[in-house]
């Protein structure tokens, strides 16, 4: 069902709200670099800002406790949500911001094959077109190889592990988006903690494992005044542009939405080139015109 009409300024408030949402994500990894370079690894900063945010959350609705513990629908919303900011964030962190961003914009097309496997939709020839298009904006993207807006000595350490985690980022945001169609249902205040309670717990055991482990390169945190302030406005932050998404999305149709949230790339890209340096190749620009264009010719097909 379509939310019902605004008012014009109502429309712009919510769009505004979209976009804010959009920045906060678009540029999160100049912040997320900055705590790594503090001693704070990306996982540790995802699950520390989780629990936050998840403890907001608890305190301002406390039945959306008893919702997660209840319902097992919420359990694998809470494995993919956390899996999506885990693998996000720590790509943005090591790896070309630009090529990240559209290559865990590929989710359009894990949303088709996996609204396919769990929804049983159909898999139309249009829809085929779009995978297609979508695959090709891809190979175009990683056509190109490391850019210069990888964070400083991560690049060649690094080596392919942003591109799989962008990649498995953006499957794991198509499952969590497949899985919370099919709990429309359940509140949507058990909804959002079970979003921030996986972010939290994949990303902190995520943390523990590999800091246990001598060569993964993640050490275990120390306290400093380095970072803790820094990393209290970051989740700050994040919780903003989640209330700002609820609010945008809730009064905006699902069209509106889609051509509002790719500003992210945007926002990364040029943020890249003023801050971190980067340049912009004109094969990655034309796949990701592609990757783009395929998730909007979605989006409008389904509102047609």
């Amino acid at each position: 069902m379509s939310p019902a009409p605004h008012s014009r300024s109502g429309s712009a408030r919510a769009v505004l709200a979209l976009l804010v949402n959009a920045f906060v994500w678009g540029v999160s990894w100049w912040p997320f670099r900055h705590l790594q370079a503090a001693g704070l690894h990306p996982l540790w900063a995802t699950a520390g800002i989780y629990v936050l945010s998840a403890a907001a959350i608890a305190l301002w609705r406390p039945g959306a406790l008893r919702q997660v513990r209840t319902q097992p629908a919420l359990w694998l919303i809470a494995l993919a949500s956390g899996a999506t900011n885990a693998t996000f964030n720590w790509a943005v962190s090591i790896g070309d911001v630009v090529r990240v961003v559209l290559l865990f914009y590929l989710m359009p097309l894990w949303s088709l094959l996996l609204a396919r496997v769990i929804l049983k939709e159909a898999l139309t020839p249009p829809a085929i077109l779009r995978v297609a298009m979508a695959l090709a904006g891809a190979a175009l993207v990683l056509s190109h190889g490391h850019a210069a807006s990888a964070a400083p000595g991560a690049a060649d350490g690094a080596g392919l592990l942003p591109d799989v985690l962008a990649i498995l980022g953006g499957f794991a945001f198509a499952l969590n988006n497949v899985m919370l169609k099919r709990a429309a249902a359940q509140p949507g205040e058990g909804r959002a903690l079970a979003m921030f309670v996986g972010g939290a717990v994949v990303a902190g055991l995520t943390a523990c494992a590999l800091s246990a482990t001598a060569d993964a390169g993640v050490r275990w945190p120390l306290a400093s005044a380095h970072w803790v302030l820094p990393a209290l406005g970051l989740a700050l932050a994040f919780l903003g542009a989640n209330l700002c998404l609820q609010y945008g999305a809730a009064r905006l149709s699902a069209t509106v939405t889609a051509v509002v949230m790719p500003c992210e790339v945007l926002f990364a890209a040029l943020t890249a080139v003023w801050w971190g340096g980067a340049t912009l190749h004109v094969t990655v620009l034309a796949g990701g015109a592609m990757i783009l264009l395929a998730a909007l010719a979605s989006v409008l097909r389904r509102r047609a």
